[in-house]
């Protein structure tokens, strides 16, 4: 059983690393791993905090208004250092490098493997939808600061309301179909189109709730957007 796992930076490394939050995760995955040899986790962290304040020194020393490649790769940098922390602190169980293309890795030889930032473009959202399609799991958990998709920002409009379930078509007109360096969604609209176009299955949940995370995993009740 293979399963995707997609981390919001800002979970892992708000601005530095959350080592409470850290070892507490490290310990519910592995009780989650350890009831199975058969049990495999894709893993897959974003830039955080470091990704963010460093974008927005580039665009203040430049001048530079909009989003571009240089901004994305100083963000897929940040997702790197935050992928080789999560592959120390899981050494024993992820014998792979850390993947930074995913359209390469042939062997998943541990329980993890933990994969970062690719390519301009798009998120690491990304890459683990396609790291889900290379190992045939069904389904990618997006763990991050919000705990469901909403029919607009909550911050912004008051009226906004929490969905449980909802088609990629429907989620797609919500997002969008581009991506823009450190933009602010749910799920990355390029990740999206690729996990409809793949028949996979995304749960949306807050990073922080690791109990509801082990009822995702353990196909429990749990609070969270179903997308798919």
């Amino acid at each position: 059983m293979v399963r995707g796992l997609s981390v919001g930076g800002s979970i892992v490394v708000p601005q530095q690393p959350d080592e409470a939050f850290l070892r507490n995760f490290a310990s519910h995955i592995r009780r989650w791993l350890n009831v199975s040899a058969d049990r495999k986790l894709i893993l897959v962290v974003g830039g955080g905090g470091p990704a963010r304040v460093y974008q927005q020194a580039y665009k203040n020393i430049t001048g530079s208004t909009s989003s571009n490649d240089e901004a994305d790769w100083i963000g897929i940098m940040a997702t790197r250092l935050n992928a080789q922390l999560l592959k120390a602190v899981f050494s024993d169980m992820c014998p792979n490098p850390v993947v930074y293309d995913p359209t390469t890795v042939e062997l998943f030889s541990g329980q993890i493997l933990i994969a970062a930032g690719w390519k301009p473009g798009f998120s690491t959202d990304n890459d683990a939808v396609l790291l889900a399609e290379r190992f045939s799991a069904k389904q990618v958990i997006n763990l991050s600061n919000i705990e469901k998709v909403y029919t607009d920002d909550p911050k912004k409009n008051p009226d906004a309301k929490p969905i449980d379930t909802i088609s990629w078509e429907q989620f797609i007109r919500l997002v969008g179909t581009e991506w823009v360096p450190g933009k602010n969604v749910p799920f990355d609209p390029v990740a999206s189109l690729r996990a409809q176009k793949a028949g996979i299955q995304v749960i949306c949940a807050g990073g922080s709730d690791l109990d509801n995370l082990d009822n995702i995993l353990n196909d429990h009740p749990f609070k969270g957007t179903t997308i798919g």
